[in-house]
């Protein structure tokens, strides 16, 4: 059994640790807020994440059998049309998915 010196330093080490960890974020909050980098990111990230996932997404999309392909196209068209008119990416996403689901399973079905 270790003693209670040990223990207490061990508590304090993982207090310590724990809060550092914690108050870390919000010690450098400040001055990246005014970083342009911060910014830069702040602005583009969310899009270059929706181009990874798209390309990510229809990467092993067949164009040359039949209509594979078609429900892919359809739904990404309609996805991005409803993001353009109401500018409300889960709005978007949801009937997107929703169409694509429609479209896989009536028209490849």
């Amino acid at each position: 059994m270790p003693s209670t010196g040990y223990l207490l330093a061990a508590l304090t080490t993982i207090l310590v640790v724990t809060f550092a960890l914690r108050a870390l974020p919000f010690a450098v909050l400040e001055p990246l807020r005014a970083s342009t980098f911060m910014t830069f990111l702040a602005r583009y990230m969310p899009v270059g994440v929706m181009v990874v996932l798209v390309v990510y997404t229809l990467k092993d999309v067949s164009l040359t059998s039949g209509w594979r392909g078609f429900p892919e196209a359809v739904a990404l068209l309609v996805t991005v049309a409803v993001h353009l008119w109401r500018r409300n990416a889960l709005l978007s996403i949801v009937v997107g998915t929703a169409l694509y689901v429609l479209l896989v399973n009536t028209v490849l079905a």
